[in-house]
């Protein structure tokens, strides 16, 4: 098998398509190394052209909620007070740095995405 540096989209799907060939390889074998060898270079490619959006800093929120189960009042730990979650929540108010921290420590939402702008719904556009 010729193995060669993914540069363009053409390179891309073909190592995808030599993949799925090799998806059941038996570690150990050439096959296998092969694969590994293809799914390090599609990652490459994929982390150097592929830009993912961080979302929306309150659907992160929301996301997060949903899977751990929590409902507003388990938030409340998190804004300070229920009203603060309510406000938060609908796009009433801004997170602040303390909650920020809180968040991210306790729910473990990345800074990066919670320190994001966005609009609030008092906001004049």
């Amino acid at each position: 098998m010729n193995i060669k540096p993914i540069r363009n989209k053409k390179d891309y799907n073909h190592a995808l398509s030599m993949i799925e060939k090799l998806w059941d390889a038996e570690k150990g074998t050439e096959d296998f190394d092969h694969l590994e060898i293809l799914s390090t270079l599609i990652d490459n490619y994929e982390t150097q052209t592929i830009r993912v959006d961080l979302p929306d800093p309150i659907q992160a929120i929301l996301f997060r909620m949903d899977q751990e189960g929590l409902e507003d009042k388990d938030m409340v730990e998190y804004f300070g007070s229920r009203s603060k979650v309510s406000e938060v929540l609908n796009y009433k108010r801004g997170l602040s740095i303390n909650m920020i921290r809180r968040l991210h420590e306790g729910l473990g939402i990345s800074p990066d995405v919670l320190i994001q702008e966005y609009q609030l719904k008092n906001d004049v556009a």
